[in-house]
């Protein structure tokens, strides 16, 4: 191989591993700040699982009126600490719990939806991470709760968020799930 060719070589990898490698970061740091995001202003926010002071924060400076947790694990401290600052700062609790490694039903995908279709918003979803099962419920409520676009509500399950949506890697059950529901509301 000539000196030019493995220049080229060099180049065209760091072309295709400069994007994967901007990804992974954007992923770790999403995950050490909380994943908060603000989905629809005032309407609608997703994050990993809050503190104290992230429920604090989201119900003074977003107004959050309802919490909808979608994790399945055994309640622990981390369960006493959310009810009890979302208790003081007036949020309403929904417990949705959801395996992020099973496919969730239509029926109890429609189910979420008319619970977030009815709860007082602003809404702030959340499981462990902020980015598989929270990826759904976003996706389910931008699609057919504010009724937004396809491409909004499938960016919600998206590796911006932490979620891989490619089978064999990560949680491809939620993917599937948000395919098959949206398969049945029709856009």
């Amino acid at each position: 191989m000539t000196l030019v060719t493995l220049r080229l070589i060099k180049i065209a990898a760091a072309v295709l591993i400069a994007p994967i490698a901007a990804i992974g970061i954007h992923m770790g740091v999403n995950q050490m700040i909380g994943n908060f995001h603000e989905v629809i202003p005032g309407e609608l926010y997703r994050s990993g699982q809050p503190g104290d002071a992230q429920i604090d924060k989201a119900a003074t400076r977003y107004g959050v009126k309802t919490i909808i947790n979608l994790r399945n694990e055994r309640r622990g401290d981390w369960y006493e600490e959310e009810k009890a600052s979302a208790e003081e700062n007036g949020v309403t609790l929904i417990d949705f719990p959801l395996s992020s490694g099973r496919f969730v039903p239509v029926e109890q995908s429609e189910r979420l939806a008319e619970i977030m279709r009815t709860a007082e918003k602003p809404i702030l979803i959340h499981c462990e991470h902020g980015a598989n099962r929270t990826g759904l419920a976003s996706a389910i409520y931008v699609g057919a709760v504010a009724k937004r676009s396809e491409l909004f509500s499938e960016l919600q399950l998206s590796p911006y968020y932490g979620h891989i949506p490619i089978r064999g890697i990560g949680r491809y059950a939620m993917y599937q799930s948000w395919d098959e529901f949206e398969e049945t509301i029709g856009f």
